[in-house]
Parts: C-alpha cells; structure tokens; sequence
C-alpha cells in the first residue's frame, strides 16, 4: 500500500490494466469469485503507457494510473517477470522485451543461453581466487530464479494500494508444457514436479480455500489484495 493511507473495499467496475491476454484471463479468473465487474485497457483501446519504471511497483502503478486517468474508473495492473540468479536478477523487469514480437520461445533459448555462458564464465574465474570468488560461483552455478508480480490498485481521487507476492524456482530445459504463457514453461516451482506451463489455471494460481498460501506469484499477490481490498 502507498501514501500510509488505510486499505480500500473495491467493489463495482473496474479496469484492469492490461493488453496482455494471458495476464487478462488470469486476472479476470481470481477476481470472479467476488463479483467484480472488469473490463480490460485493451478492449477499450487505451494507448500502452511507456512503461519508465525501475522496479515491478512503479511499472505496475504507472499502468493503473493511466488507465484511471483515462476512464474515471478504479483499475487494477500486474506487472511481472521473471529474475534469473545466474544472470543477477535479469530479465526481471523487462521480461516482456526480451520476448521480442511475443516470441517467448525465443526468450527462453535466450535466457538458457545466457545462464550457460554464465556458468562457464564462473567457472573459468574459479581458477583464480578461491576465497574472492565463492559468492560469484555461488550466484551463477545453479539454476535457480523466481517470478514476481507486483499488483497496483488506483482509484480516482488518488488512494492507491500496492501488493507484492514471489515464487521461487529453478529453470528446467528443454521447455515443459503448453499451458500457461509467457516463461511459464521452463520454470520449476520449488517442491512441486510440474512446471507452471504443465499445470492446470487451478493448479497454477487457484487460491486454497484453507486460505493458505497460493502457488503462483500473482495469486500470492491477489492473497493479499484480497485480504485488504475484496473482504467485507
């Protein structure tokens, strides 16, 4: 949550702040169950704000504020990627531009590429010093990452929350699965043998009815919207 301010029911009409359909039928998936009535930034044909953020909150807030600005209505925005150790948290916030023309197929090899040339360059500096370079051995000779998406709730007389949920993982090749979207299909989420491009809408992001922690990074999130925003 920003500004200090006390947390908001959201109820009625909203936007949610996406041209991304995989993100919209996610998104429009959790928000079901409480009756929101939602209608995406693409289907209205707002513009794609430029998204100058350095971090996942500030992108995330710069779409709800501008698909806020432009309807008179609340709106909900995701923005999330994947952060890979080996290659010090990249792509992260540009996850989606290293898909080039949404070819994640491409940005997969490209990571997977990337992760092995990391691991070889450690590799090679392991030759020096032993003692100054565990820490750099440490961070690129596995294969671990996780997701994050940070989640922006914006109103228009200004009230804004924000909510943040992660998922921690490791990177599988070759690719594993057809559902999902995104990264989805290479990604490995700890303790669990499908990944997230093999697992079922309800596997992936269905929020436990025993109210324990969800699985995905954005139903991680919405917990916690939910918990603050969705409850009466």
């Amino acid at each position: 949550m920003t500004g200090g301010l006390a947390h908001r029911r959201l109820s009625g009409k909203i936007v949610i702040a996406t041209h991304n359909s995989g993100k919209l039928r996610e998104m429009r998936e959790l928000l079901e169950p409480y009756g929101i009535e939602a209608v995406s930034a693409g289907e209205l044909n707002l513009p794609e704000p430029e998204e100058t953020g350095t971090t996942f909150v500030e992108n995330a807030l710069i779409k709800a504020r501008a698909s806020t600005k432009a309807t008179g209505l609340p709106a909900f925005a995701d923005d999330s990627g994947l952060c890979v150790d080996a290659l010090g948290g990249e792509p992260g916030i540009y996850s989606a531009r290293w898909a080039e023309n949404g070819d994640f197929a491409g940005a997969m090899a490209l990571v997977d590429q990337k992760m092995r040339e990391a691991i070889a360059l450690s590799s090679e500096v392991g030759a020096g010093s032993r003692e100054e370079n565990v820490s750099s051995r440490n961070a690129s000779n596995n294969r671990g990452a996780h997701f994050v998406s940070a989640l922006a709730l914006t109103w228009p007389d200004g009230h804004e929350e924000v909510f943040e949920g992660k998922v921690f993982g490791h990177i599988v090749w070759p690719p594993r699965g057809e559902k999902g979207f995104g990264y989805d299909p290479f990604f490995l989420p700890d303790d669990h043998e499908l990944t997230f491009g093999e697992m079922t809408p309800d596997e992936k992001h269905g929020i436990p009815a025993d109210g324990s922690q969800a699985l995905s990074h954005r139903a991680r999130a919405f917990q916690e919207m939910a918990r603050a925003c969705l409850k009466a």
